[in-house]
């Protein structure tokens, strides 16, 4: 009995992919525009590059690039569940970048950010990344917010952020303390 119902599973599993699907949403949207600050600070815009422009033109939300004077802010608006949305660490990886990654970030503000570190001919930057819906929901990995959008249990739109940063102060504060630590100890005798 067990292995027909195991049997009868796999066959259904099979074919769901051949059922017919829903249309797929309008490729027009509402955008409500890009915010003017982020987290208290003025955002300036920057020029996507070419590549982004390139990958923009087929996804369904917008990207736009920003600093706030110490960080590079890139925010996606994504309008509908879809593939497209992708981990930052894939974009670094394509462009050379080493990926280490690093604990799960809470802000201030009680936030949760995925972060890493990423590395190329002696520049590092820390990443942070969270995607998040207007309900108040929020995602520190694409993969956690994917399965919850094709799960229903989130609705769009929702908005991607990543952060780029040089190495954060309070790690350089305590790295420079840690050198002096150093250098004030007696060596060995």
């Amino acid at each position: 009995m067990r292995s027909i119902f195991f049997v009868i599973s796999c066959a259904a599993a099979a074919l769901t992919p051949l059922l017919p699907q829903k249309a797929a949403p309008p490729s027009h949207f509402s955008f409500p525009g890009w915010p003017e600050t982020f987290e208290g600070r003025a955002l300036m815009m920057l020029p996507l590059t070419q590549r982004e422009r390139s990958f923009e033109a087929a996804y369904p939300g917008k990207i736009g690039r920003f600093s706030d004077g110490e960080r590079e802010v890139v925010l996606r608006y994504v309008a509908e569940k879809t593939r497209k949305l992708h981990p930052s660490a894939d974009c670094f990886k394509a462009i050379g970048y080493e990926i280490e990654p690093r604990p799960l970030w809470i802000a201030p503000n009680g936030m949760r950010w995925g972060s890493y570190k990423a590395s190329r001919r002696g520049v590092v930057l820390w990443i942070y990344e969270r995607i998040y819906d207007n309900a108040g929901n929020s995602w520190t990995d694409v993969s956690a917010w994917y399965w919850s959008a094709l799960g229903g249990q989130t609705a769009g739109p929702w908005w991607a952020v990543t952060l780029a940063q040089s190495e954060p102060k309070e790690l350089q504060v305590g790295r420079r303390q840690e050198q002096q630590r150093q250098r004030q100890e007696p060596g060995p005798l």
